[in-house]
């Protein structure tokens, strides 16, 4: 159950999640394999091994209980001293009868709200206890197929593996589901239902129904049905608990650094004594699709993602999971990546017909097996959008691929197969974990890395072109042609419409593929080496700083956390400091997307498809950066890829008008559900209007032009400093060397000096008695609530780690009150940011989802909290629990490269940085009830108060 409000802003509207298939296919892992019935009685379910010619990882212990609870077992120590524990139950909303819909997913938030050894109110606290943060390391999820409960130990101590275990078989056997928590918790799952609601939901919901008429899976959406949520009784909840949470349901997967002969006995001792109650009753039967002819289905309404989709459906392949099933899906694969390329190569051309099109296919929720093809467009130009796309898959199933194609695919796919090995050793538990429950979802093996890669060795090897198209032929088969669009304005005559555009499609003559060759990487010489000027050592950190003589800058943090990893960062002194404050600067994708003057960006990732590298381009307080992930073998491949972005962009035009469609695309979008609203407009509202932290808007678009967004990054490209943080499975010397060739051969830099902020430059607005007012064209139950306190730097005093606990206090005490006990709300939050670039400037926060009539709830409610703790302070249990998930997740994050990336960059510019990293956690284990208490007295006043609302617009 994430706590995020931003979690929910994305559209659902989208392909099944059938590309995963190609991926899976690509690295040996099996995707949509057969899903065995549940059995009725106590028996476990075989492992899909059992039935396959591909052997599992032996890394993995599998096992079963003699009640029929499965389990899978895993030793890793990626991270150290930690264990990762999944609860798996093969039951989800499509096991809901007709008047319990929803009801899986209620059931999940009930395994918080008390069993028979942990009270009600209790679960979050004892987590809290162990280190755990609710929504971060313990997490609950409901789907179609599965329900899951989560919780990552912060160490391997054999109490509180005990104590996971423990709550573990709370939720399995011993759920109290009493009505007086029953009721309160409808609020929350409402909210979460307002959460997840909006134009993109709802397009993917119909477009389900059209694909899988007359069968269950479109009737069973986790979310359910709101009378039932508002009206059904705890009995219904308590049969579908007694139902389906059985053992022979069930599976426990544990991955972490602990003795597994020990873990296995603890499961044996704490699980062998369950027994099913219910009826124990079978899958339910999920239909087959219909043998249909050409139909189309229009949905439109404002919002609505821009899409149109041609899908064939066929029936669910429940084959094992074989050597031979992922041979098949391979070559399907390698098909299909060659036509999305194709279709990329279109998408980024000049006067480019639609933004992106790709097709896919894969088995769907169980139900069926569906081979679609996706076209997503700018304005209201659908019909040209679909009748080039498909002229481009109708070239490629006509023509064929070319064995240059396959070629590159093979090498593509391999590289990252050999990429998945050398990484393997390092490979995180909560990763695996999660792996584990996949695999068990779909019934598919999971198999080791080496494994994957050598079958995928065998299966390309002399794989011809012929094979592939004849691969990608078949997929298009099934039912249908299936048409669906989602527009959101009207279209005339719709579903007669767009089987008229599409028949025109099918008719219209195609030409013959022209595929560029292409040429050697153009950006191997940069200049003679620079050279090292000096270098300076941090042994408590072990890190190195490195100046080359042209001025650029290296940080140098070698690690182990993973294996064959590399993360790199180039920070250029500008970024928002530099931005004009008279327009809004946006589209910066455009930088990327443009490519370099050699190449576009699509014949970049041509070019080097056998590399594995990144290429990504930020902006911060007070820097641009560019920045990719690599290995230590493609190195000198990232760093000449970055230095060619900074040398030589290509600034194409057609990157920066297809950033513009897009950027009209969501704006049609954000208007559509309040917390997309909030989300948009927070940050200029929080530095009293600055534009530039301000949300684009339709004007902005009308007036953007290439060379304004060109005037203010090119010359820092040109001429700002450099300072470049390096961390992963590297040493300095090779650090060195790769940015010497690159980074350090290049001119010295000449640029301005850059701006230095003053205390006031960026300003907290000032406090309201009565909220800013946004409004949002969504639904009338849904609004956002906020508050906001100006506190100051994170250089300016010695209190931010006290001002990180109250937060935590804050956020505890408001999901007590507010969703355990009112029910008013899925998800309140709170927050604290402390500048690292403008001095004074910060902010302690709180907000919430929840209907429009308890928005002075929310605000009576924080006022109480945050009195209390002024007046009070927190006791002694109370700061305890908000401090030791902070001290495990910090220890937990610097045991990562992430962690150190973040942490590093700038450190050459501003020192200070340094002290930040050094006190953290020292900090965090001295802060005293009296500090929170002195933080809450200092900022969390009325007086200081700025407040925001979200309302309906009807």
């Amino acid at each position: 159950m994430s706590r995020s409000l931003a979690g929910y802003r994305h559209s659902r509207f989208a392909l099944r999640a059938v590309t995963a298939g190609v991926l899976c296919a690509f690295l040996g892992v099996g995707s949509g394999a057969a899903q065995a019935p549940a059995p009725a009685t106590g028996r476990a379910p075989a492992w899909p091994q059992a039935a396959s010619d591909i052997p599992a990882d032996p890394a993995v212990r599998f096992g079963a209980l003699p009640n029929g609870m499965r389990y899978t077992l895993m030793k890793n120590a990626t991270p150290p001293g930690q264990v990762s524990i999944r609860l798996r139950i093969g039951a989800g909303s499509l096991e809901e009868a007709d008047a319990q819909q929803g009801l899986a997913h209620f059931l999940e938030h009930m395994a918080f709200r008390g069993s028979t050894h942990v009270a009600d109110g209790e679960v979050f606290r004892t987590l809290q206890r162990l280190g755990l943060r609710a929504g971060a390391d313990a997490n609950a999820s409901t789907s179609q197929t599965q329900t899951q409960y989560q919780v990552d130990l912060p160490n391997a101590d054999a109490q509180l593996i005990d104590t996971g275990l423990m709550l573990m078989r709370e939720v399995a056997s011993e759920l109290l589901l009493k009505p007086e928590p029953f009721e309160a918790e409808r609020g929350p799952v409402l909210s979460e239902e307002r959460l997840r609601d909006g134009p993109g939901t709802r397009a993917f919901e119909a477009q389900e129904k059209f694909l899988l008429k007359g069968q269950l899976a479109p009737l069973r959406f986790p979310i359910g049905k709101i009378d039932v949520i508002q009206h059904a009784p705890v009995s219904l909840v308590a049969d579908f608990y007694h139902d389906y949470y059985r053992p022979e349901r069930t599976s426990l997967i544990v991955v972490g650094d602990t003795d597994l002969d020990a873990l296995e006995a603890k499961i044996k001792e704490k699980f062998s004594d369950w027994r099913g109650s219910g009826q124990g009753r079978a899958d339910p039967d999920l239909g087959a699709p219909a043998k249909r002819g050409e139909e189309s289905l229009v949905f439109s309404e404002a919002g609505a993602p821009r899409s149109v989709s041609v899908s064939w459906i066929a029936p669910y392949d429940g084959a094992p999971d074989t050597a031979a099933k992922r041979k098949r899906d391979r070559f399907e694969g390698l098909g299909f990546q060659i036509l999305n390329q194709r279709l990329a190569r279109v998408a980024e051309s000049p006067d480019a017909p639609f933004l992106s099109a790709g097709g896919s296919r894969g088995n769907t929720v169980k139900s069926a097996k569906i081979a679609s093809f996706r076209v997503n467009y700018g304005g209201d130009n659908w019909q040209k959008a679909l009748e080039e796309a498909d002229k481009i898959r109708r070239q490629v199933l006509a023509q064929g691929v070319t064995q240059e194609e396959v070629d590159r695919e093979i090498a593509s796919a391999l590289a990252s197969g050999q990429a998945s090995v050398a990484a393997s050793s390092t490979r995180t538990s909560p990763a695996l974990a999660g792996g584990l429950v996949a695999s068990i979802d779909r019934e598919s093996v999971f198999n080791s890395p080496q494994e994957g890669l050598a079958r995928s060795e065998s299966d390309f090897k002399g794989l011809t072109a012929e094979t592939v198209t004849a691969a990608l032929r078949n997929a298009f088969q099934g039912s249908g042609p299936l048409l669906f669009l989602s527009s959101p304005t009207p279209v005339a005559n719709g579903e007669q419409t767009l089987a008229s555009v599409f028949d025109r499609a099918e008719s219209a003559p195609i030409a013959n593929a022209e595929l560029q060759k292409l040429g050697d990487w153009p950006y191997t010489n940069f200049g003679a080496p620079g050279k090292v000027a000096d270098t300076r050592r941090i042994e408590d950190l072990d890190t190195t700083l490195v100046r080359f003589e042209n001025g650029v800058r290296l940080t140098v943090k070698p690690t182990k956390y993973r294996a064959d990893q590399v993360l790199v960062t180039v920070s250029i002194a500008g970024g928002r400091l530099t931005l004009p404050k008279d327009r809004v600067t946006f589209n910066t994708g455009a930088l990327v997307g443009g490519g370099l003057e050699a190449m576009n960006f699509f014949d970049l990732r041509r070019e080097l498809a056998t590399k594995i590298y990144g290429v990504g381009f930020g902006i911060d307080d007070d820097t641009f950066s560019l920045s990719g992930g690599t290995r230590p073998a493609d190195l000198d491949t990232q760093l000449q890829v970055l230095a060619a972005y900074l040398t030589k962009p290509g600034w194409r035009p057609e990157a920066f008008q297809q950033g513009l469609t897009a950027t009209t695309n969501a704006l049609a979008q954000r208007d559509s559900t309040a917390t997309s609203v909030f989300g948009a407009k927070l940050a200029a509202l929080l530095r009293s209007g600055d534009v530039r932290w301000a949300a684009v808007e339709s004007d902005d678009v009308a007036k953007a032009k290439l060379e304004d967004l060109r005037s203010v990054i090119a010359p820092a490209l040109a001429n700002g400093p450099i300072e470049i943080t390096m961390v992963g499975d590297i040493t300095v010397d090779q650090a060195v060397k790769s940015v010497a060739a690159t980074f350090g051969a290049l001119p010295a830099r000449s640029g301005a000096p850059m701006p230095q902020p003053k205390m006031g430059d960026l300003k907290f607005p000032a406090p309201n008695a009565e909220p800013v007012k946004l409004t949002h064209n969504g639904r009338a139950d849904q609004s956002v609530a906020f508050i906001g306190w100006p506190t100051t730097d994170a250089f300016a005093d010695s209190e931010s780690a006290a001002r990180r606990l109250v937060t935590d206090i804050i956020q505890t005490r408001l999901m007590e009150q507010l969703r355990e006990k009112d029910g008013a709300t899925y998800s309140p939050q709170a927050t604290a940011q402390a500048s690292l670039t403008f001095p004074g400037f910060g902010y302690i926060a709180a907000i919430s989802e929840l209907p429009p009539q308890k928005q002075q709830l929310f605000y009576d409610t924080v006022a109480s909290i945050v009195t209390d703790l002024g007046e009070h302070g927190p006791n002694a249990d109370e700061l305890e629990r908000a401090r030791k998930p902070e001290i495990d997740g910090l220890t937990r994050a610097m045991v990562t490269n992430g962690f150190w990336q973040g942490s590093l960059t700038g450190i050459q510019t501003d020192e200070r940085r340094l002290k930040l990293i050094r006190d953290a956690l020292p900090q965090l284990k001295t802060v005293a009830a009296s500090d929170v208490q002195r933080v809450a007295q200092k900022y969390l006043t009325d007086a200081r108060a700025f407040k925001i609302v979200v309302l309906p617009k009807n």
